[in-house]
């Protein structure tokens, strides 16, 4: 199972990836993915929804059930990924790259310290 280094993780298995701007990139592990099975629909937010963390940002509708996606901070959605409403099986194929899902602009304060670093979730993910 892949879990890239230069990441943060939830214990819901989203990752985080800071980008050049400030704001951070939103995704599920390849865990998560794998867990799901095939994913067949995304629900995206609206860009410039206000989000709080751990509040539900996106659903993933896979042959197996329904989940919600989390923010893992507080913040401002960016962007949203489009292809993944036509090509949701984009989280299953390429979960780190084009099956992201969103990007927040953080809120004053943010910080993504307190998510979990490759080696812890390695170790969340094994227990």
């Amino acid at each position: 199972m892949q879990i890239p280094e230069d990441l943060r993780y939830t214990e819901n298995h989203e990752w985080v990836r800071t980008e050049g701007d400030g704001a951070v990139t939103v995704g599920i592990s390849e865990y998560a993915q794998d867990a799901l099975g095939d994913i067949v629909y995304v629900d995206l937010p609206d860009v410039g929804r206000s989000v709080e963390a751990g509040e539900s940002i996106a659903e993933v509708e896979s042959t197996k059930s329904v989940n919600d996606v989390y923010a893992p901070i507080s913040g401002v959605v960016a962007t949203v990924n489009e292809p993944l409403m036509d090509a949701p099986e984009l989280v299953n194929t390429d979960p780190f790259g084009a099956g992201w899902f969103v990007t927040i602009t953080p809120a004053d304060g943010e910080n993504l310290e307190a998510l979990m670093d490759a080696v812890a979730y390695t170790a969340f993910t094994e227990e």
